[in-house]
């Protein structure tokens, strides 16, 4: 398959170039816009310097601090896919401290290089997708076709008309009809006919898991893989339509064609030299040791995650990834505690901190229209699919906006999630009874008085809308 692909991700994009992508899905917030924009342009940069300071060089990591629902995850997501990079969103509070029961820091590194794997392989079946499309329309008609020195019974396929043992009178008469054959499959003449075939079942060895603590689905999962390979492929007699038959069979050939070690240098150098882990809720670990006993859900897990943010080596199934060069960007509320509070040797290893501000009103409305997947844009075209046309009017967008900061302002802030909350009220009515309508009741006009009459009775009960709305 020739030499390991290329990064396929945009290296090349300047600061600005990276803001003005995130703004066309993320409201404002451009001060952790310019900050992310940074630190990804400082990664190009590195690689260009001499291989010796490369490795003395460091990401900038990175502390989001704001409410819920500001856009702190959505930047990093659509950081990592500007460049193609292994990304992954970890819950920090899922952690305990090596030794105890839980997942222990290290598993989101295994958990990166697994994604990482599956996004190359991805890209691998794309290069390979036509030869393996090729080798299954030819096993489907080795299948369906008798080979020479082999009897069948009276058929009509496609016009032709064999009868029993002609095969064996002509091979130009089996090339014409293996033609044939293959039209008819690529043009979907097929898809309904029932053939039988084998095919390989995976290999799945119990394991007993006789081991507690941290990193046990880790190993058992090795172990699965080690005994597996060692193990004789089984394969099982299938009866299916020439359609599904055809699907398993480009899986099949598909991982024939990839070369997994190949796939698997690739997907380790991405992710030790451009892989991005998001670390969700960070503040919950952040605060004073407890004086009842270990406390192995904050101050454990800071200490288990300093090594891996200084730089360290992780142990994968793939093999060992060094963490020195991953982006680790974490984010909290901190409305409880405040960045000061964790550990002064992991705070050092974030020295950009960057605050994300509460949405306006304003910043409401730019979120329901101006970002490419905009909200009033994915119900339009949710609808659209049953025939239903919604249009929204400057009025219904501000009516909406108001609402939504009105409800953040009396009940817990939730950002622009309130907005998804609101939008499912507000249309419900019309995404249930959108199969059943006649075609002179399938236009919608959603203006203000629209929003006012079936929200308004929900915002006046006080008790109602903490619940609905």
């Amino acid at each position: 398959m020739g030499d390991i692909i290329q990064f396929m991700g945009n290296n090349d994009l300047t600061p600005r170039q990276i803001v003005s992508e995130l703004d066309k899905y993320i409201i404002g917030q451009k001060d952790a816009k310019k900050c992310v924009a940074i630190a990804l342009r400082n990664r190009s940069r590195r690689k260009k310097l001499d291989p010796e300071l490369q490795e003395e060089i460091s990401p900038k990591n990175i502390i989001m601090i704001g409410p819920t629902g500001v856009g702190k995850t959505e930047i990093a997501r659509r950081l990592s896919k500007l460049v193609n990079a292994p990304f992954i969103k970890v819950e920090i509070t899922k952690y305990t401290e090596v030794g105890y029961v839980g997942r222990d820091v290290e598993s989101m590194i295994r958990d990166l290089v697994a994604i990482s794997v599956n996004m190359v392989k991805k890209e691998y079946s794309t290069m390979v997708e036509e030869k393996a499309l090729k080798n299954a329309y030819d096993k489907i008609v080795d299948i369906i076709i008798p080979k020479k020195g082999f009897e069948f019974d009276d058929r009509q396929v496609s016009g032709f008309h064999m009868e029993r043992e002609s095969i064996f009178e002509s091979d130009t008469m089996y090339e014409q009809m293996r033609k044939q054959y293959l039209e008819d499959l690529k043009n979907g003449n097929l898809d309904d006919m029932e053939i039988e075939y084998e095919s390989e079942m995976p290999n799945v060895i119990p394991v007993m898991s006789v081991m507690g603590g941290s990193g046990l689905e880790d190993i058992d999962m090795q172990i699965q893989s080690m005994l597996g390979d060692l193990m004789p492929k089984k394969s099982k007699r299938k009866k299916s339509t020439v359609k599904d038959a055809l699907r398993i069979f480009i899986t099949e050939e598909t991982e024939k064609l990839i070369d997994m070690e190949k796939v698997t240098i690739e997907a380790v150098k991405r992710v030790e030299d451009m892989g991005i882990v998001f670390i969700d809720e960070i503040d919950k670990i952040a605060g004073a040791e407890s004086k009842s006993g270990p406390d192995v859900s904050r101050q454990g897990v800071q200490r288990d995650l300093l090594p891996i943010i200084e730089g360290t080596t992780v142990n994968t199934k793939y093999g060992p990834i060094k963490t020195n060069h991953i982006l680790f960007i974490a984010a909290g509320a901190f409305n409880v505690s405040k960045p000061s509070d964790l550990i002064p040797e992991l705070q050092g290893r974030f020295p950009i901190r960057v605050e994300l501000s509460s949405l306006s009103e304003e910043d409401f409305r730019k979120i329901l229209t101006v970002p490419k997947n905009s909200l009033t844009l994915q119900y339009k075209e949710l609808l659209k699919t049953e025939g239903v046309a919604i249009e929204f009017t400057r009025d219904g967008i501000v009516e909406i906006a108001r609402i939504a900061q009105v409800l953040n302002d009396e009940n817990e802030n939730i950002g622009a999630r309130r907005l998804h909350t609101i939008m499912e009220k507000l249309l419900e009515d019309i995404l249930f009874d959108a199969p059943d309508l006649d075609t002179v009741h399938k236009n919608f006009t959603i203006n203000a008085d629209f929003v006012k009459n079936k929200l308004e009775p929900t915002i006046k009960n006080k008790d109602l809308s903490k619940y609905i709305l």
